[in-house]
């Protein structure tokens, strides 16, 4: 998927031993042992993205804000727990406890507050990235000795999503919905998302996302689902006026951002059905031109649509292609949908029902 431009790193990063539950602010380039569970198996390497907003308020105090960041906190608890054996599991933090290191310890640290001042006064984007990792110097197939919570975040000036083309890669499965892994956001699910980006581009080189299907690969290609895209979720838009949001499961991401952007949707009168969608119900729809607009929705970029979608049969040969139609209601709808997510952040649009803007004075 597209990339992130003009991004400018904060100057020092958290770290947060959960044992004895050591909380310490460190450079922006603070190193992992070589000899780490986390460099040689990937054990305890899960994360989170989460966009807030750093403003100033009438009063000219300092304050950030997140929506909905408690179901991404929720998710890096998942996540975490997963890498930990169930003799950890007194570890894991709560919610309550990730925000109050996150907002009280680290983002009130005085070595960051100028460039959290910088961003208020230039109305950048924040992008927070915690993330897990063995911090001892270990070597053996074990469960993390040392877990910690790291964090660090950014400003950015766009995330450049639009125009993209889109792929369908049946033979890549991105998660096994038995070993529990695609609900959540680990480090082992995303080295999949990149060989399947890399087929895309055998397909068509200007391809910038894989679409996934399910894990069922037994089944008759036409009866597998659709899932969701390499590293985003996805929303299809038809004629009819309908929006169509696949249904989580275990093989799929819950995306803190579509549930937002459903909302937004459903208070501008878009009708938003849930439910699965086969493969070969989507390429009926592409063959059909029922299909006006298919869209990835993430935190970066909130919501991107695709201007071109390619599905392919099982020799890996375009079978139907998709080319969005701008002239179709819908895809206007899409972009006035994402600006209005963006403005929530800014307390320039109300909060739809079941969204939470979480405000802190720093």
């Amino acid at each position: 998927m597209a990339k992130f431009e003009g991004v400018k790193w904060a100057p020092r990063q958290m770290r947060y031993l959960l044992a004895d539950k050591q909380f310490d602010i460190v450079g922006s380039d603070a190193k992992v042992f070589a000899v780490s569970r986390s460099v040689f198996y990937a054990s305890c390497l899960c994360f989170e993205g989460i966009r807030f907003f750093c403003r100033k308020s009438a009063a000219g105090a300092l304050e950030v804000n997140f929506l909905n960041w408690h179901k991404n906190l929720e998710r890096l608890r998942r996540g975490l727990a997963f890498n930990l054996s169930r003799a950890q599991a007194a570890l894991v933090p709560g919610v309550e406890e990730l925000e109050s290191i996150l907002i009280h310890q680290y983002f009130r640290d005085p070595a960051i507050r100028p460039f959290l001042e910088d961003m208020a006064a230039r109305g950048l984007q924040g992008y927070l990235r915690p993330f897990t990792v063995d911090e001892e110097q270990s070597m053996g197939v074990t469960f993390p000795g040392q877990p910690a919570v790291r964090a660090i975040f950014c400003s950015y000036d766009n995330y450049l999503g639009e125009p993209f083309t889109g792929v369908v890669i049946p033979h890549l499965v991105r998660a096994v919905g038995a070993n529990g892994t695609g609900w959540l956001k680990l480090g082992i699910n995303y080295m999949i998302s990149l060989k399947a980006l890399e087929a895309a581009k055998d397909v068509d080189p200007q391809a910038a996302a894989a679409l996934f299907l399910d894990d069922q690969t037994q089944r008759p290609l036409a009866e597998r689902r659709v899932t969701e895209w390499d590293s985003s979720c996805c929303l299809f838009g038809l004629r009819d006026g309908t929006v169509i949001k696949i249904p989580e499961s275990e093989l799929i991401l819950p995306s803190v951002t579509i549930q937002g952007m459903v909302a937004i949707l459903q208070d501008m009168g878009t009708k938003v059905e849930e439910r699965h969608v086969s493969y070969g119900e989507l390429v009926g729809w592409v063959q059909a031109k029922e299909l006006v607009v298919a869209a990835s929705v993430g935190t970066a970029g909130i919501l991107n649509r695709c201007q071109k979608l390619i599905c392919v049969d099982e020799a890996n040969a375009a079978s139907a292609i998709h080319t969005v139609d701008p002239g179709h209601a819908l895809y206007a709808r899409l972009a006035e949908a994402k600006a209005y997510y963006w403005d929530i952040y800014r307390e320039k649009a109300k909060l739809p029902t079941g969204m939470n803007l979480y405000k802190y004075a720093l």
